[in-house]
């Protein structure tokens, strides 16, 4: 999906980084673990996601999901059944499509499974995770994921679909939420991911003009253009 010269700064994660992190604060008695992700948050894979999200680009879901879907392939998964982290309503309509639902539907075609694009929901519409803290993250989503969907669940293995983890509180709150209705195992999959060490770039969008090039909406494409977009995070 992307030219040379952005591949390159893609990082894929080796089977031993997708691996169980601790989180500090509300959710210091769980292990808010990322089971599968495909990368590292950065280059060109951190363009395309922040396009996905913040762009208007729901079609970059079809190559993104992909590189997803192929992660668990290759790592095995099954499940009875795949949950996106959910938006909030006004978050939703605001956006037009949550983009985790989109990714999680590429995995749950590669499993067979189901996928219950509304079994979680978001309870209060909290502020943007981008622009808190670590700290701050675990506090936002203390008590405002719920499970709209408990019968779908119980007594089943899920993969909970998230484009970027970066403390962990998000999928942490969601691990919560579905073990406290019954769920017997809960596997994280992300797209990207970030590591202790990692130089920050923006999880938003950019603060200068967006890079352009002209993918159209009809393109299965990343939008890169045999361009460097930027250096990988660990580098």
């Amino acid at each position: 999906m992307f030219c040379a010269a952005c591949a390159a700064t893609v990082e894929r994660c080796r089977p031993n980084d997708a691996t169980t992190t601790r989180v500090d604060g509300p959710f210091a008695s769980e292990l808010a673990s990322v089971d599968i992700a495909f990368g590292h948050y950065g280059g060109a894979l951190a363009t395309a996601i922040r396009r996905l999200k913040y762009e208007d680009r729901p079609y970059l879901a079809l190559p993104l999901g992909e590189l997803l879907r192929g992660t668990c392939r290759a790592a095995g998964v099954a499940a009875h059944a795949v949950v996106p982290v959910p938006l909030h309503p006004r978050r939703l309509v605001d956006r037009g499509y949550n983009q985790a639902a989109l990714l999680a539907s590429h995995v749950a075609r590669e499993l067979g499974a189901p996928l219950f694009a509304n079994a979680l929901a978001r309870t209060i519409d909290t502020v943007a995770q981008v622009k808190l803290s670590g700290a701050g993250r675990q506090a936002n989503l203390t008590a405002v994921m719920a499970v709209a969907q408990p019968a779908v669940v119980e007594g089943r293995d899920v993969v909970v679909v998230d484009d970027v983890m970066t403390t962990g509180a998000t999928l942490g709150a969601c691990r919560d939420a579905l073990r406290a209705v019954g769920a017997r195992r809960v596997i994280g999959a992300v797209l990207a991911r970030t590591f202790p060490g990692d130089s920050p770039i923006p999880l938003g969008l950019d603060s200068g003009p967006p890079l352009d090039i002209g993918v159209m909406p009809g393109c299965a494409s990343s939008g890169c253009a045999n361009v460097p977009l930027r250096a990988n995070l660990r580098n």
